[in-house]
This record gives structure tokens, sequence and C-alpha cells, in this order.
């Protein structure tokens, strides 16, 4: 059991560094000055250990926070879906699984609560 954990930290550790790397590629070689907040917002979670506990995915505009183990998600797994939205002056916050949407928020700052509650509620669910 310690081997699958140990494991599942790896691969969420790895999507942590593969999404920071994809982020600053975008903001150091186009205008994507906007997702600034974003990778401040991921760098700061990962301060608290939160790598731990999600697996990242990005695009161009969002990024994805699971507990999915693997890459791509199946239409019952949930996740939440942050998107700089209006010029990177707010954000569209999903809370959601391919079927059907929880939560939606657009928000004007990453450290809003509804943002830290929605991670929390994610982080409760099962890892698959």
């Amino acid at each position: 059991m310690k081997n699958r954990t140990e494991e599942i930290i790896n691969h969420f550790k790895k999507s942590w560094t593969e999404t920071e790397d994809f982020i600053d590629m975008l903001i150091e070689t186009g205008d994507f000055e906007k997702l600034i907040p974003v990778r401040n917002f991921i760098e700061e979670l990962k301060n608290k250990g939160k790598w731990k506990y999600f697996r990242l995915g990005t695009s161009m505009h969002s990024v994805m926070f699971s507990r999915s183990i693997d890459f791509g998600l199946r239409d019952d797994q949930k996740y939440i879906k942050i998107e700089v939205i209006n010029n990177g002056n707010d954000y569209e916050v999903v809370f959601r699984n391919a079927k059907k949407t929880y939560r939606e928020y657009k928000l004007k700052s990453l450290s809003d609560i509804k943002l830290e509650k929605l991670l929390l509620t994610l982080e409760r669910t099962l890892i698959d």
C-alpha cells in the first residue's frame, strides 16, 4: 500500500512540475502575462503541500485540478477548472465532471474563499 501511495504522489508531483513549466513557457514567450496570478497561485498551493493532493493539467488559458492518477479524465471524475477571462481581470472557476456542473463562480481574486472551499471539497474526494 505504501508503494502505491508513493506512486500516486509522484504522479501528482510530476503534473505540478509539468504545469508550472508550461505556464512559465507561455508567460516567457508570448502574450500570456495574464497567467502570472495563476502561476503565483499554483506556487502558493505548492508551498502549502497541496501538490500531494491534486493532479494538475493545463491549456492555454486555464488550469485544472483533479484527483485522477492518470492523465485525462473519465466522464465521472470531478475536477476544478480555473480559466482566466476578461484580459486577466477575472477568473471563471467551475467544479464539475463531464456531465454535471456542481459550482460555478466568476471571481476577482484566486484567494477568494469560494475557491478555497472548492479545493477542499475536491481534496476530500477519492483518488482514482
